[in-house]
């Protein structure tokens, strides 16, 4: 058993307790629909505050010079009327990054050059060659009089011993425990079953990184290399997807850092430049967006659903864990009644043997439907992103799951525009190379036993 199956394992263990058919039998509403509101009050900031609407409105028309016949721009900026949440930013920059080594060396590199502060919150922070060369430049920079600031995730560092995390605190960096699984630990109104999944690096408040990669030498394999198909071992590389920002959405991410800092109760910040002047980066316009249990519904989730409403010629998916909620299904579908091009690439290896055959249960209605379904070979796919219309694209610690929309902290970002959307087009036309088509024809065909698995796995999907 892999270590995330046993991470599994404790998590499905740990809700046991919990009634199962209440679980199956009551599903909530994921989000309220979201009524159509008239977009052209909406704002959008830069580096010196909120544009006039004047200034905002010739942001969207340059958006929409592209040419591309979409309404995409209109629903999505409806949305943000009827959501509270953070605000668009132009003046962005945004990397696509889309390997571990790749990444991995782009953020030592970003931790090498700060002089202020560093902030990072993940779910995974191993004990191994990846952890130790990050714990080695955080304690680096600790002792040159940065300030670091970590969130780890109780379930998610399990395994981590717990001597790792002391010798961090000992170096003086400041260490919170998410949720911690300890009961004697825990903060009041503890919910075991509350994690914080959020992958996220802050850099003297003016770079940030976000998106599926956790610090674990599972992500140092290179997915697109001919090369190495395999980690030591015999095992897949791990394919993720994350972005390096910088820009005016930089303040929003760190707003997400510092709330759920203040709700852990973890001791007071030490006083440092959080919030420095932005400057202006790039053209991007950005929205950072942090969902959490606490709130009466996921704001990813309901930013999703309004982007998928509005597609009018493609919806491109890549997800590791993909078990759709109806009002999900219900989208795809109608997406391809309307004309719009539906693909989805999603794993043909998993580390969740439980996520894979549920999400797999609803390959026939999908393919019914018209929906193309596409199975990343070679690569243990763990990437979370959308690209819709090619000008809208999202990246985060979202999955399409029950999880990531009920029970999870999580972090995205949606850049609107078709110069970053090309960039997501292409990287996802990469992985669709390396995928097998299913087709309607060959999963009728699938054995008993697939079948049984895909039955069993749905009982879960609530809590998966």
């Amino acid at each position: 058993m892999n270590l995330f199956s046993m991470r599994i394992l404790l998590r499905t263990l740990t809700v046991l307790s919990l009634t199962l058919l209440v679980a199956c039998g009551s599903l909530p509403t994921i989000v309220p629909d979201m009524a159509y509101t008239n977009p052209a009050s909406v704002k959008i900031d830069s580096t010196h505050g909120p544009l006039s609407a004047e200034r905002s409105k010739a942001v969207i028309d340059r958006l929409k010079a592209n040419g591309v016949q979409t309404n995409i721009f209109d629903l999505h900026m409806a949305i943000e009327e009827a959501i509270v949440g953070s605000p668009l930013t132009d003046g962005n920059t945004v990397e696509l990054l889309q390997n571990g080594p790749t990444t991995y060396q782009s953020m030592i590199s970003a931790i090498g050059s700060a002089r202020d502060h560093i902030n990072i919150e993940s779910y995974i922070f191993d004990d191994d060659e990846i952890g130790e060369r990050f714990a080695a430049a955080l304690i680096a920079k600790q002792a040159a009089g940065v300030q670091v600031n970590l969130i780890r995730d109780s379930v998610g560092t399990l395994s981590t011993p717990s001597a790792f995390f002391t010798r961090l605190t000992a170096a003086g960096i400041n260490v919170l425990e998410f949720n911690p699984v300890n009961p004697a630990t825990a903060k009041a109104g503890w919910q075991v079953n509350q994690r914080d999944h959020r992958k996220l690096l802050i850099v003297d408040g003016r770079i940030a990184f976000l998106g599926g990669i956790n610090v674990s030498s599972v992500h140092s394999g290179n997915s697109f290399s001919l090369n190495a198909k395999v980690r030591p071992g015999g095992k897949l590389p791990w394919r993720d997807t994350d972005l390096r920002v910088e820009g005016p959405a930089v303040a929003e991410l760190q707003k997400l850092f510092i709330e759920t800092w203040q709700k852990q109760k973890g001791k007071p910040l030490a006083a440092r430049h959080y919030f420095p002047q932005t400057e202006r980066k790039g053209h991007e316009v950005v929205r950072a967006i942090g969902s959490s249990p606490d709130e009466p519904y996921s704001l990813i989730y309901a930013t999703l659903i309004s982007a998928l409403r509005s597609a009018q010629t493609e919806i491109w998916l890549t997800n590791a864990y993909f078990v759709p909620d109806p009002q999900l299904l219900t989208e795809l579908k109608n997406a391809v009644a309307r004309g719009v091009d539906v693909k989805l690439v999603l794993p043909s290896s998993t580390d969740s043997w439980l996520v894979f055959n549920a999400g797999r249960r609803h390959y026939t209605e999908l393919l019914e439907a018209g929906v193309k379904l596409y199975e990343r070979r070679d690569a243990l796919l763990h990437v979370k992103t959308a690209v819709i219309d090619g000008v809208w694209s999202t990246v985060g610690s979202t999955n399409l799951d029950w999880r990531s929309f009920l029970h999870n902290q999580e972090v995205n970002v949606v850049v609107l525009g078709s110069g970053f959307g090309e960039k997501m087009r292409a990287a996802f036309l990469a992985d669709l190379l390396k995928s097998n088509e299913i087709t309607l024809e060959q999963w009728q065909r699938r054995s008993l036993d697939v079948r049984a698995k895909e039955q069993f796995a749905h009982l879960w999907e609530y809590w998966l």
